[in-house]
């Protein structure tokens, strides 16, 4: 009986000390398989990027995944340590590794009018001065706020209020057109060419803008201009949204 029990509890060690070495071998196995493959750390897209975000504003759009070295392509990223200043050539895709090639200079995307309108949505253009368009210094790819003011109506139960409301968020620009100013040439002087000097004129003539918006935004950018008025932010995808401030009347504007 003693020896019935002993061989029971020795089979039982067996079994355990066995499925200890097959788990242990198993993951060595991947280990070493993985190791086979050369495994490298790279940026992929987490969530959608429209074109024309700055590489500043990207990190929340990504993760870090470690790859197959055979899966990675040759200009795929591991950091934005060097890109400071550029921005998306185009819209980026979740899933998609993110290569070199998908960043480029602000200007590069402007003249070549590669902004891209994000799936669903539709253009439409609006013209303002340069003292309502960020100083004039908005360029295509660039996120706006639009703030719509109406002189009455804004409120229905004080139709009679003059309201404005930050009321659109994070809008794309996709173009940007400027009117042609005339700017007068430097004198020459008799001691020989005039030095550059710095441009620090007000900006004149007005903007026409192109932005990329749903079709219930561009009814309400139609309405704000056809019966009130509009001023713009410059507003990143990672600004700060707080909730407020709401639709601002003159008591609030003092709270």
């Amino acid at each position: 009986m003693k020896s019935r029990l002993l061989a029971g509890v020795a089979a039982v060690v067996l079994a355990v000390v066995g499925a200890i070495l097959v788990v242990s071998y198993a993951s060595g196995a991947d280990a070493r398989a993985v190791k086979a493959l050369d495994p490298v750390e790279v940026l992929v897209v987490a969530k959608p990027v429209p074109a024309g975000t700055s590489v500043e504003s990207l990190l929340p759009f990504l993760t870090a995944q470690t790859l197959p070295g055979t899966a990675v392509a040759k200009s795929a990223l591991r950091s934005l340590d060097t890109f400071a200043g550029k921005v998306t050539a185009v819209e980026l895709l979740p899933g998609e590794q993110l290569v070199a090639e998908r960043l480029t200079a602000p200007e590069t995307l402007q003249s070549s009018g590669a902004v891209q309108v994000p799936e669903g949505q539709q253009e439409i253009s609006f013209q303002l001065d340069p003292q309502r368009v960020v100083g004039g210094r908005l360029v295509a790819g660039d996120h706006i706020g639009i703030f719509i003011s109406l002189k009455t109506g804004g409120i229905e139960a004080k139709p009679d209020k003059e309201t404005t409301q930050l009321t659109l968020h994070k809008v794309l620009v996709t173009s940007v057109q400027r009117a042609a100013s005339a700017a007068p040439s430097p004198e020459p002087s008799a001691s020989g060419p005039t030095a550059p000097v710095e441009d620090t004129s007000l900006p004149t003539g007005s903007l026409l803008l192109t932005v990329a918006v749903t079709d219930v935004e561009a009814t309400k950018i139609v309405y704000g201009l056809e019966f009130g008025s509009l001023w713009l932010s410059k507003e990143p995808l990672d600004a700060k949204d707080s909730g407020r401030p709401g639709i601002m009347t003159k008591p609030e504007v003092y709270k």
